[in-house]
């Protein structure tokens, strides 16, 4: 899209309405804000409702099996959202993306809705992972789209839309936890239907007054020609999936457990195939190949850290559900409550660490050292779930304060590595590959669940001091050797601080 039509949408759409801001940042705001609702609403009882007994309302899936289904779905919601920018940007533009994206979201919760069988399951996986590919990453987009380049208010406008993310991440886990425990698993699914069908409504009845221009337009529209070749190449692969997976499935070489590797080779081949292709083009200079080594030890950093934090929603979740005192304090705790702690910790703590790293100015930690702490909470936020099995063995139910504090610890990690990976990604990707390294940047998130995937295997009440041990230890001995090379790192960046 040229300067001239970029600067045309941000001039159509109103700049004062929200908060200060424009009028379309409330469209957004709450269009994301339902959508978090709806994934984290689902994402709160889905492991439960797969290994439950169908006595008790779920598949009956084997414990195991249902915490590596569920570390896939992660990792394919991640890898979906390359398709998604694809799309928005080649096809038909990301404001049209975020809306089919949400159309498929809700008829995915919708399928988890109806009592039924595996096979619905999946069908609602596949709805849930494309739509949310869709919508995730080119919502944020428009977000830009509505501030020019030179406008102050825009690192403003997205600390306001992240504010929406959390706070719908906050508080579906609460409603759609107590739902699902009051009736059952499928009245939750449909609670978080109706989340994404709010976040629908919002966005059809004030996008064209909020929003004007934004995101309509398709920056690199495919050609006639390509569009043709495009289709017939999409339709050969979905025929062929079909008949593969119609051949396979009976024959018994396509299960729950190849696909589940299938998945986990990709996870890692995906990112190895970007970092190498950067590397190696004729359009990456001297200095960009640099900064392009010093990226490989951050991002495989990321991927330790979102491996331990990601197990926040399988490994933690079954521990809430099994290992933890759920009368307390007079009351009855839905294991489904915890997942709500995340992002009420970001709430809370994110203004603070932003106004640290503001008052400590030139003298706050390089990127490598702060990459380096987070991986040190993340291994000592699983090393404090040794501290009760210890004392206790594994046999007796622990108290929910240990789990509060795990998930706290794990924030600050988060709040090391998250949104200062975001910026070092900007600052060290090469100019060819900007928006794919951002890409890459997601997929450390997606590699950590296919990994996380093979690793939940290994979990059970007789291997749990072990296995939080051994990754957590794990983590802190990466932290601690990162720590040592960052200043080798911080010289392949190449004066980017």
């Amino acid at each position: 899209m040229s300067n001239y039509n970029r600067q045309k949408i941000v001039d159509s759409v109103p700049q004062t309405g929200f908060f200060g801001h424009p009028k379309g940042l409330f469209t957004l705001f709450f269009t994301e804000f339902w959508e978090r609702f709806s994934y984290y609403g689902m994402r709160a009882i889905l492991v439960f409702y797969m290994y439950y007994e169908v006595s008790k309302g779920g598949l009956g899936l084997d414990e195991t099996l249902a915490l590596s289904i569920m570390s896939i779905y992660g990792s394919l919601v991640y890898m979906s959202g390359i398709i998604g920018g694809w799309l928005a940007d080649r096809i038909f533009g990301t404001s049209r993306a975020v809306f089919y994206g949400g159309i498929l979201i809700m008829l995915g919760h919708i399928a988890l809705a109806i009592p039924g069988s595996v096979t619905m399951f999946f069908v609602s996986m596949i709805l849930i992972v494309i739509g949310t590919g869709l919508l995730k990453p080119n919502v944020s987009t428009v977000v830009g789209e509505m501030y020019s380049e030179k406008d102050t208010r825009r690192d403003a406008g997205f600390t306001i839309f992240y504010m929406g993310i959390n706070a719908g991440a906050f508080l579906a886990p609460l409603i759609v936890g107590t739902v699902s425990k009051a009736y059952n698993f499928h009245y939750g699914f449909a609670i978080a239907a109706i989340g994404m069908f709010i976040g629908l409504v919002v966005f059809v009845l004030t996008k064209k007054k909020n929003l004007g221009l934004a995101g309509t337009a398709v920056p690199n529209p495919l050609s006639p020609s390509e569009k043709k070749k495009t289709f017939t190449i999409f339709a050969i692969a979905v025929v062929a999936i079909g008949i593969l997976s119609a051949i396979l499935i009976p024959a018994g070489l396509l299960t729950f457990e190849s696909f589940i590797n299938l998945v986990t080779i990709l996870g890692i081949l995906i990112p190895t195939a970007y970092f190498i292709v950067m590397y190696r083009s004729p359009k990456t200079t001297e200095v960009e190949r640099s900064r392009v080594l010093a990226y490989i030890p951050l991002f495989l950093a990321a991927v330790m850290f979102w491996a331990i934090q990601e197990q926040g929603s399988t490994i933690l979740a079954n521990y809430a559900d099994k290992r933890t005192q759920l009368e307390f304090a007079g009351m009855t705790i839905s294991p489904a409550w915890f997942q709500s702690l995340n992002p009420l910790f970001i709430i809370i703590f994110a203004p603070i660490f932003a106004g640290f790293w503001v008052k400590l100015g030139d003298r706050q930690p390089s990127i490598p050292k702060k990459f380096s702490f987070s991986l040190m909470f993340a291994g000592l936020s699983f090393l404090v779930i040794l501290i009760p099995a210890y004392f206790t063995g594994t046999d007796a139910l622990v108290s929910p304060l240990w789990l509060v504090l795990s998930y706290l610890i794990v924030v600050f990690g988060e709040l090391l590595i998250s949104p200062v990976g975001l910026s070092a990604t900007t600052k060290l990707a090469p100019a060819a590959f900007s928006a794919q390294t951002m890409s890459l940047w997601f997929l450390a998130s997606a590699a950590a669940q296919a990994i996380n995937a093979q690793i939940v295997k290994f979990y059970s009440p007789e291997t749990e001091m072990a296995y939080f041990g051994t990754i957590g230890g794990a983590s802190i001995v990466l932290g601690i050797i990162l720590f040592i090379l960052s200043p080798k790192i911080q010289g392949y960046m190449k004066g980017i601080k």
